[in-house]
């Protein structure tokens, strides 16, 4: 029997191919507020948060004029983005809100805070907060017991800290 993942292991970054560098550049920089560190012409860029060298890798290598996958077929599902608080998740809302880009979905899962959109290449983005763990719910047993209940947009953005 395999040990499982060493506990510290992480996912350090997202890879995307994309079919207009500039266009995704502005979502993930100019809506999400991630920062270039880094870009390689018209082929590919680097983004992420607080200096790090990246958390969003871009690129139109395969992918320059594409289009997005076709519904029904394998692929990326989403890209999940961890804010640190409420406050910056609302701040993340507010982006978007202002940007009028249209939500797929916003729920409470018990265990975190999550609202669910698009990039313009279709790709699926899940931008959310984790509850701390001693707040998650449980069942009688100690396992956990996440929902899908419907998230309070209107109480979440009175938390952004403008």
């Amino acid at each position: 029997m395999p040990t499982a993942v060493n506990p510290a292991t992480r996912i350090g970054h997202v890879h995307l191919k994309v079919a207009d560098l500039d266009r995704a550049i502005a979502f993930y920089s100019g809506v999400l507020g991630f920062e270039l560190q880094q870009r390689f012409g018209s082929q590919a860029a680097f983004l992420s948060a607080g200096g790090y060298h990246h958390h969003i890798g871009l690129n139109t290598w395969e992918s320059k004029g594409g289009t997005p996958a076709p519904r029904g077929h394998t692929g990326l599902y989403h890209t999940a983005f961890l804010y640190p608080d409420r406050a910056s998740l609302a701040d993340a809302l507010w982006r978007v809100a202002q940007a009028g880009i249209p939500l797929d979905g916003a729920a409470d899962h018990g265990v975190s805070e999550a609202i669910y959109l698009h990039d313009p290449d279709g790709n699926g983005v899940e931008l959310y907060r984790d509850r701390p763990e001693e707040e998650w719910p449980r069942n009688a047993d100690g396992s956990l017991a996440m929902n899908n209940a419907p998230l309070d947009l209107q109480a979440l953005l009175a938390e952004r800290i403008a």
